[in-house]
């Protein structure tokens, strides 16, 4: 009876998770769009669902919600269905879709659709070799051999996001790397703009006449008749006409160009004088705190990640009771570490799922408004599919040294025997790249933009 009623429970979540993923595919991604393929909205929505439930399932796992058994059961059959649709149902999909689009191969879509899925499968499998991913003795046909490699996958992408967050945050919000723009500024490339256009409709004016005299003069040459007419037209040489209109168009072209290059920053300078404002209000304050306490963070994460990978540490303790153990020891108190431990590290998970589930959305929505059309949109909202179930299974994996010890136990059984101290390691790696090479452009460009307004 109560695994019955925790199945139910189980049941109902993954439901509400599937609606909100619908509705979520719906009102934003294909908001503009009529033609939807419902099997697209499908796959996408059971994705969205099962991602979910393995967020819920750490919860409870901390909470002790549904029993033990209960709990391990619906672990394995989430893992699995995940499993099935990250690596055989989705890639089908994306193949069968974009040879849909190739003209030549509609035919035979279904048998390119599978090349396509083979050839997905090789690379996939390939992808364990180089990683010290697996123990030896696992089976090929084991949950051990899927999820380690889409582990690899995902925690890279994590990594990569991770470490350029960790950078752009406290540079977007603080008003410390905010131009000094004045209004004198927006005007002085306003009015460059409108010269520039003054003179595009100048000359554009001239070559209009051009061409009018060009066709006038055509028309009085076909009214000469005879012999001598023909001999005049064939011997006469090419007027100038042609030239100045040639060199005309070139001007053209190329003013054009130059308002477009006024004209984006002007757009520019007129967004970092709003930024400027906003950051003088409370709530631009509120922000500006955030970007240094976020810049504080990203300096001590990057000196972290630097001193695991030179000393190749992985934490054994969660951090949440490691850093009451400190603080107690530090003080003196009397204090139950393992009561507390345990409701921080389930506000602290908490905020960490909520986080990331709707960092991802955003993530998505504006990737895919970026790069979609009619005809690509549902191959993009599959490989959107597999981002997001790769990104949080690799959640998952990474979320659990945040878990006291004792609550590991199920989702160390469920995820099998994996190299759980690699994961973390790679990526510290993969992060501490990104977040450099984020540096290093973040700081090109803003050393940029100064230029480039003073040259325009």
């Amino acid at each position: 009876m109560s695994f019955f009623v925790d199945s139910v429970i189980m049941i109902t979540s993954q439901v509400l998770f599937f609606g909100f993923g619908w509705l979520f595919f719906m009102r934003q991604l294909f908001k503009d769009y009529e033609v939807r393929q419902y099997v697209v909205q499908v796959v996408f929505s059971i994705t969205f669902a099962f991602s979910c439930t393995m967020f819920e399932l750490i919860i409870f796992e901390i909470l002790g919600v549904l029993s033990s058994t209960s709990r391990y059961f619906h672990w394995k059959l989430n893992l699995y269905v995940i499993l099935l649709v990250l690596i055989f149902v989705v890639p089908f999909y994306i193949g069968y879709f974009v040879v849909s689009n190739i003209r030549l191969l509609q035919r035979q879509r279904l048998l390119f659709s599978c090349v396509v899925w083979f050839t997905f499968m090789y690379f996939f499998w390939k992808l364990g070799d180089p990683f010290p991913i697996l123990s030896p003795k696992h089976g090929i046909l084991s949950i051990e051999q899927l999820i380690s490699r889409v582990g690899v996958i995902g925690v890279t992408l994590m990594a990569l996001l991770s470490g350029f967050g960790a950078v752009n945050c406290p540079y977007t919000y603080m008003s410390y790397f905010l131009r000094n723009v004045t209004d004198s500024d927006i005007l002085a490339l306003e009015r460059r703009l409108l010269q520039t256009m003054d003179m595009i409709v100048s000359k554009k004016k001239r070559i209009a006449m051009t061409r009018r005299q060009m066709y006038q003069r055509g028309e009085e040459q076909n009214k000469q008749t005879g012999f001598w007419g023909m001999i005049k037209s064939v011997t006469s040489s090419p007027s100038g006409s042609e030239t100045d209109l040639f060199v005309l168009q070139q001007e053209v072209d190329a003013l054009e160009e130059l308002s477009r290059q006024l004209f984006l920053e002007t757009v520019d300078l007129q967004a970092t004088k709003e930024r400027i404002e906003y950051s003088k209000t409370f709530q631009g304050k509120y922000f500006n705190f955030l970007g240094y306490f976020f810049s504080i963070y990203c300096v001590w994460k990057i000196f972290m990640a630097t001193i695991n990978i030179v000393f190749d540490r992985v934490g054994k303790t969660d951090p949440v009771t490691r850093g009451i153990e400190i603080t107690v020891n530090y003080l003196g108190i009397q204090f139950d570490v393992k009561f507390w431990s345990q409701h921080i590290s389930f506000i602290l998970v908490g905020i960490i799922i909520v986080t990331s589930i709707r960092g991802l959305l955003i993530t998505l929505t504006k990737f895919f408004y970026a790069i979609s059309s009619s005809k690509s949109s549902n191959v993009i909202v599959l490989v959107l599919a597999q981002i997001m179930g790769m990104y949080f299974v690799s959640s998952v994996l990474l979320m659990r040294m945040s878990m006291p010890l004792e609550y590991r136990t199920i989702v160390t059984e469920v995820l099998g025997e994996l190299q759980f101290n690699f994961y973390h390691r790679w990526f510290d790696v993969i992060f501490l790249v990104s977040a450099l090479s984020s540096i290093l452009f973040l700081y090109l460009a803003h050393k940029q933009a100064p230029e480039k307004h003073m040259s325009l």
